[in-house]
């Protein structure tokens, strides 16, 4: 790809509704960082460490679940699989059932693998996994798939009104 068309998918990207939502929020709330553009959309914790040169575990994977209708989303590291059945039992629901990729967009504005903590449709209960305090810089989606934010644990904490929970 040359410069130029590097310079205009990039333009594109952040020009894209979910990512200008995501950054107005952002901005809004007093968030810190820029969004970074990364040269292909990255759908799992792996690639996007890959693509910015960082360990797993400081990718903050955004994960939404159904709970019986409701959306949860969880703020995870990347090293983690989440145990559905624990994380419902400390929730106090009956169950946390993957959401289907429209559920997912009704509910956040954005797409499965660029779901952003913030700038969603309207609030969604938000759950932050502690191990991302282990990383002094954490990436979070920015509202596409190919764009991330750098933050920290806490900053996350504070941006989204997150509850710590522990995911594993």
């Amino acid at each position: 790809m040359s410069d130029t068309d590097a310079a205009r998918r990039e333009e594109q990207v952040l020009a894209h509704p979910s990512v200008v939502r995501f950054r107005d929020e952002h901005a809004r709330r007093g968030g810190h960082g820029e969004v970074v553009v990364l040269p292909d959309a990255v759908h799992t914790a792996a690639l996007a460490a890959d693509a910015l040169g960082c360990e797993v575990g400081a990718i903050a994977n955004s994960l939404v679940f159904d709970a019986a209708g409701a959306p949860v989303l969880l703020l995870t590291s990347g090293e983690h699989r989440v145990d559905t059945g624990a994380v419902a039992e400390r929730l106090g629901v009956e169950r946390l059932d993957r959401a289907s990729k429209e559920f997912v967009r009704t509910h956040t504005g954005q797409v499965i693998g660029g779901v952003s903590p913030l700038g969603h449709p309207a609030p969604v209960p938000t759950y932050l996994d502690p191990w991302l305090a282990r990383h002094p810089v954490v990436w979070a989606a920015a509202g596409h798939p190919a764009t991330v934010i750098p933050t920290t644990h806490e900053e996350l904490l504070a941006l989204t009104g997150a509850t710590p929970l522990d995911v594993v």
